[in-house]
């Protein structure tokens, strides 16, 4: 039979509350299961203790990205997480450096526009048919630890870099979009894409602390694409 479960919880309804706070939280040792994941556990706070606790949460299955948040120190997904490898109490926290709509719900408008920005899909000056663009093995391999991305947000919710300027520094995964877009055989705006990326602010804003590396959920290494990236503009000039 699994332990007693404790949850502390970040608590905060800007609109109403004067500061942010922590509420504690006991799940009984008979209603914790061995394989729950923090997700579970924080459906059953809302469906049995709070009703009014308020989290993202979709697939459960650590694909859509729409639950990360900041458990014990790290940026993670909470439906992938297990609750057995986590110290007790558990501290849940939203993702930091974004503003909080309320308790572990985050706004993420930054996130987004740094993603806009990158122009993340395929652009090529060649018309289109109805044919497939075909690539070879090799050109396909090329995009491998690029696309998987599920834009969950960790790892630039763990930047610095992004922290301190959310308005100007796109963060580790759009530039790890990028890299998948100027990897991409079928699109022909490498140069432009890469020159648009040529600031003290974007692409050399990367301070390769790793942080985004580190906490990425999928295993994807936006610090090495960031690389990549400036590898190629090097070469370009």
């Amino acid at each position: 039979m699994a332990a007693e479960l404790t949850l502390e919880v970040y608590r905060y309804l800007p609109e109403q509350d004067a500061a942010p706070r922590m509420q504690a939280f006991t799940i009984p040792s008979a209603v914790v299961r061995n394989d729950w994941m923090v997700r579970d556990a924080l459906i059953w706070v809302q469906e049995h203790l709070d009703s009014t606790l308020a989290f993202r949460h979709s697939c459960g299955e650590g694909v859509c990205g729409s639950d990360g948040l900041h458990i014990n120190g790290r940026n993670q997904l909470a439906c992938i997480t297990r609750i057995a490898e986590l110290k007790s109490p558990i501290s849940i926290r939203p993702l930091p450096g974004m503003p909080v709509v309320r308790d572990l719900v985050v706004n993420m408008d930054g996130f987004w526009a740094g993603y806009r920005e990158v122009e993340p899909w395929l652009q090529s000056s060649h018309p289109q048919t109805e044919r497939e663009q075909r690539q070879s093995p090799e050109q396909r391999e090329a995009l491998d630890g690029l696309y998987e991305c599920i834009l969950c947000g960790c790892c630039t919710a763990a930047c610095p870099s992004w922290w301190w300027n959310p308005d100007q520094y796109p963060g580790p995964a759009a530039l790890l979009a990028a890299t998948r877009f100027v990897a991409d055989s079928r699109d022909d705006r490498a140069m432009e894409r890469l020159d648009a990326l040529d600031d003290p602010m974007k692409l050399f804003r990367c301070h390769s602390i790793m942080s985004c590396t580190q906490v990425c959920p999928k295993g994807l290494n936006p610090a090495r694409a960031i690389g990549e990236l400036r590898s190629r503009l090097l070469k370009g000039k």
